[in-house]
């Protein structure tokens, strides 16, 4: 007797060897049920002869008819399809050994284990072997192939009765025995695939008898399938025999198949319509988000582009103040809204490379280059605007300053002039004494000494006009007027004043009586007079500083003035005494004074009076609130610059970290996943600095403060660098919820994906996140690739689309799991619509909606293009065009 116990190790296979080790309980040395036995014999006979009669043949006894091995070798042949060796048509016994061994040869050669049967017994008619054989045959060739859900042999066609059956009330398959004695799970099965068969509502679970007879008489006569039991056997056995009924169901589960396969197929294109589906409404909202973005940089670019100038300095704060809002309220969002899509496009890429379907391609200005391109453009006119408006309200400020100064001098000067023409004009020289013309001419010369006095302030009028106008003065033509009449008056009196002087020197040679007295207190009262006006103007001059270095010049100036102050008052005091002189000689000789110095107009009183009235005290003052002012300026840059000595480093900081925890392999990819979010919130978290930064600049801005030696962080550099890490550390979380994606739909483990990082990460010299085109070549290389210029362009073609030059990691592991996975092809779809079809080159609507979910019959329906073929018929349509048009242009 041959040990095909021994023997079949070498051929069997390690998942056929696990089930048949499962399956087979028998053994020589106990004894078959006998009510389990006839049922094994009828249903195991009822089996052969479904096959056998394939041949033209049949059995009647079991163990009789295969003791030749003929039958045996015969059935095997049909039910495999393929030869077995020759048998010998002998009649002695060792004829009969061999042709069985060949039999039992052929089932080992198929990886299944025969424990204990020989072919000996087969040949002595042993029924307990005979019977063992057969059920490891229908094991091999009617039940192993049946899979579920991954599930195998039994447990596959019990989940598959399960399913089949779980709509049936009074129905509940947990076994192949005692679930299937009142007769109902066998209708439920008949039911579910043919339900014009049987009216199972007219099933009563009181009457198993009729119902296994009802079952088994319409699946022998309308579904080819022998009748295999007895109604009375499997209702009078406790607990019928579990071989049979499997051998009994297996049937139904094969004359079902084509509709299973239907199934399969409708679930294969269930699956790819809802991936597309998805990624359809996914394209959608990133166009809309697109639109909407790019709209808005559309409308704010000609806004901060507009550079019309305003002509007072609160309509530019205002304008100063509507682009504060901007920055703070509508601003952010929009930065937010282009890092959500820009995560959006990565993802959407990333699930339609997982589905094997093209790149998306977004329509035309639509791309994330354009919107990164609008946005540039955008941030490039918001920096142009800041400082037009900073410059604008620098120079306004500088006009008023400048306007205010041009009427304070011009209104001095004009005060000055007053009468100056009448006096010039007039001849009273002619009808006076000599010592009377001597004092005109004394008098005109002080006057000559004090017009020339008086040409700086001139010189300093026509200036400030000149400067109004290159600074584009609104107010410039009334400025202009009315310096041009400060010059032309100032012109006719000095050829008035070189007029009367002539006048007076033909007249002089006459006159020769002259007061040396008055011309001496008019002499050196001109220039003090002078000097004590002009310390007056000074003294209420305006002026403007923009730091604490600026005004404490003008302090110390002033200071420096007062120092002069006893000086002056000495030369006022000897002036006076000059006059308190002429006083006692007039009274001293008895001569009777006309009350006026024919020689000036400057009187000591007059003196004395401007004198009283030098602001000195308003000077101080005024100098002191400014330094106070200053002060407080002073402390608002320390305020800011401290805080941004802080923000700063921590951005530039935390961008580093985010750059090197990129790069880094620490824990699988949720707990990466989980740490980045964390970090995320800690970055977020920070937000209120930046809020109080925002605040401290905005009183520096309304402080009209533009410079800050203590920092050289400005607000603008702080938010792009703010706005930069919000973007960076979302752009991190989201390739690493990419990276999931991928390993999640290739099957990748996580052992898989740290040799990828740390693969990636040892070609990646320069630590940025992606490498260059010789790296990566080298980077294939160590994983085992060996390439030729051919497929490296191949794969460069894959890992680079847009021929940047370098390769993310993103990029390499999804052509990683690209190399290595199998996915859904335009041809497995359209060979699942073809299942549908019954085979046929077209599918009709009707069928859709009988053999898929409704909105995905109706999405299919909506899309497929009539079919043209020739053997079309009414209403037919193109299956094939439409499934290769999920996958793209480049499975055509």
């Amino acid at each position: 007797m041959v040990d095909y116990h021994a023997a079949n190790n070498q051929h069997s296979a390690g998942g056929a060897q696990t089930y048949m080790e499962q399956e087979n309980d028998w053994d020589r040395d106990l004894l078959l049920d006998p009510a389990w036995e006839k049922q094994q014999r009828k249903t195991f006979t009822a089996w052969c002869n479904s096959h056998l009669r394939k041949a033209g043949t049949q059995i009647e006894n079991i163990e009789e008819d295969f003791r030749d091995g003929l039958k045996l070798m015969l059935l095997l042949e049909v039910i495999s399809g393929e030869r077995l060796p020759k048998p010998e048509r002998g009649k002695m016994r060792v004829h009969k050994i061999n042709n069985v061994n060949k039999a039992l040869d052929f089932i080992a050669s198929k990886g299944v284990k025969l424990v204990s049967i020989g072919a000996e017994e087969i040949v002595d008619g042993n029924a307990k072997m005979t019977l063992g054989m057969i059920w490891t045959i229908i094991l091999r060739f009617a039940i192993q192939d049946i899979s579920v859900e991954e599930t195998s042999a039994k447990e596959g066609l019990l989940l598959w009765c399960q399913r089949k059956t779980a709509p049936y009330k009074n129905v509940n398959v947990q076994n192949f025995h005692i679930s299937w004695k009142d007769g109902l799970a066998f209708n439920a099965l008949i039911h579910r695939h043919r339900p014009e068969l049987i009216d199972y509502d007219k099933l009563r679970k009181d009457d198993p008898v009729t119902n296994l007879n009802n079952a088994f008489e319409v699946a022998e006569k309308y579904l080819d399938i022998p009748k295999m039991l007895d109604a009375e056997d499997i209702v009078g056995t406790l607990r019928p025999d579990e071989k049979a009924i499997m051998t009994y169901v297996s049937c139904f589960y094969h004359a079902f198949s084509g509709a299973q396969k239907a199934e399969t197929a409708a679930n294969r294109i269930c699956k790819v319509l809802a991936v597309n589906q998805e990624n359809e409404h996914l394209m959608e909202d990133y166009e809309k988000l697109a639109s909407d973005l790019l709209e808005w940089i559309r409308r704010t670019i000609p806004w901060l582009e507009n550079r019309a100038p305003e002509k007072t300095m609160a309509e530019m704060q205002q304008k100063l103040e509507d682009f504060r809002d901007y920055r703070r309220v509508h601003k952010p969002p929009k930065v937010q809204e282009k890092c959500q899509l820009e995560i959006n496009f990565n993802t959407l890429q990333t699930k339609l490379r997982l589905s094997n379907r093209p790149a998306f391609m977004p329509s035309e200005g639509r791309m994330v280059s354009d919107i990164n391109g609008a946005w540039h453009a955008l941030e490039g006119a918001e920096k142009g605007y800041e400082e037009w408006l900073l410059n604008e309200i620098r120079r306004l400020e500088r006009l008023d300053h400048l306007a205010e100064k041009f009427r304070q001098k011009a209104a001095i000067h004009e005060s000055w002039t007053d009468g100056k023409e009448a006096m010039l004009t007039q001849k009273d020289y002619e009808t006076a004494s000599l010592s009377e013309v001597k004092a005109l001419l004394r008098k005109h010369e002080a006057f000559e000494s004090d017009l020339a006095a008086h040409q700086d302030r001139v010189e300093q009028i026509a200036a400030i006009a000149q400067e109004l106008n290159e600074l584009d003065y609104y107010d410039s033509p009334s400025v202009n007027a009315r310096c041009q009449n400060i010059c032309q008056q100032w012109d006719v009196l000095g050829s008035l004043t070189q007029s009367r002087k002539e006048s007076l020197e033909r007249t002089e040679k006459q006159l020769e009586s002259i007061d040396e007295l008055y011309l001496e207190y008019a002499k050196r009262a001109a220039p003090f007079n002078n000097w004590i006006e002009g310390a007056m103007e000074d003294l209420q001059d305006m002026f403007i500083v923009h730091n604490i270095e600026e005004i404490q010049g003008l302090i110390t100036a002033h200071e420096q003035f007062k120092s002069t102050l006893p000086e002056a008052n000495k030369e006022r005091k000897a002036i006076q005494d000059i006059q308190a002189e002429v006083q006692k000689i007039a009274q001293y000789n008895g001569i009777k004074l006309s009350g006026t110095n024919p020689y000036t107009t400057i009187t000591p009183e007059s003196i004395d009076s401007k004198w009283e009235q030098l602001l000195v005290p308003q000077r101080d003052q005024a100098l002191q609130e400014e330094l106070s002012k200053q002060q407080s300026n002073d402390h608002l840059r320390r305020k800011f610059a401290t805080q941004a000595n802080i923000v700063g480093p921590w951005i530039q900081t935390k961008m580093e970290e985010i750059g090197r925890i990129s790069i880094e392999m620490n824990g699988t990819l949720e707990d990466q996943l989980t740490n980045l979010r964390e970090y995320e919130q800690s970055i977020i978290d920070y937000k209120p600095n930046i809020d109080q930064l925002e605040g401290d600049h905005q009183l520096i801005q309304e402080a009209l403060i533009f410079d800050n030696k203590y920092t050289a962080y400005t607000m603008e550099h702080l938010r792009v660098g703010w706005e930069q890490l919000l973007t960076t550390i979302a752009r991190t979380i989201n390739e690493i919820e990419n990276q999931i994606l991928t390993r999640d739909a290739k099957g990748i483990s996580q052992e898989q994906l740290h040799e990828y990082r740390a693969s990636f990460n040892h070609f990646d010299k320069k630590r940025s996140g992606q490498m260059a085109t010789d790296d990566f070549r080298a980077l294939l290389i160590s994983t085992g690739n060996s390439l030729g210029d051919a497929e490296f362009a191949r794969i460069m073609g894959i890992v680079d689309p847009n021929n940047s030059g370098a390769v993310t990691f993103q990029a390499f592991i999804d052509f990683m799991s690209r190399e290595t996975t199998d996915t859904d092809t335009a041809d497995q779809v359209i060979a699942s619509f073809k299942i549908l079809a019954g085979d046929k080159n077209f599918i009709t609507a009707e069928e859709l909606r009988r053999e898929l979910p409704p909105d995905q019959a109706e999405y299919c329906i909506a899309r497929m293009a009539p079919y043209t073929g020739p053997d079309g018929a009414p209403g037919a349509l193109d299956y094939m065009s439409f499934s290769t048009a999920l996958y793209g242009e480049s499975d055509l």
